[in-house]
């Protein structure tokens, strides 16, 4: 029986809001983004970051699922588009994720398909969004 191997890294995130400027966000492993909150400008906003991290853990996720099928070899370049709906009604939130994967490479329809469902699977945010955390905020 295989052992299962759990790599950890430091994680979280600050983001600091100076008087009259916008949040800057930076992570334990020394990331960094701008926040911004015009529509017209470029970069991220919190939804834009939200999102990414899904897309992001999406792509890697696949590429894990195509290793464990044992088909990496032949797998090309993998692209996560994700989008959200708002719900109409409050609390303000995200209702539905869409997250379209285009898979390219040397893999027939069968295995593109499951490496999708499997990426969702193995997928640490799709997770955890799916499971509703819980969430605990409190004043420092």
């Amino acid at each position: 029986m295989s052992e299962l191997r759990i790599r950890t890294r430091a994680t979280g995130a600050l983001a600091v809001l100076p008087p009259g400027g916008l949040p800057a966000v930076t992570t334990p492993t020394g990331g960094t983004v701008d926040v911004v909150t015009s529509v017209s400008a470029p970069g991220f906003n919190p939804l834009d970051l939200l999102y990414a991290s899904l897309a992001a853990c999406m792509v890697l996720s696949a590429r894990i699922a195509a290793t464990r099928l044992g088909v990496a070899d032949r797998l090309g370049e993998v692209r996560a588009e994700v989008s959200g709906e708002k719900a109409k009604d409050e609390p303000s939130r995200v209702e539905k994720f869409n997250i379209r994967l285009e898979i390219a490479g040397d893999l027939d329809a069968a295995t593109r398909q499951r490496i999708v469902g499997d990426a969702e699977n193995i997928c640490t945010v799709s997770n955890t969004l799916r499971c509703a955390p819980a969430l605990h905020a409190t004043l420092g």
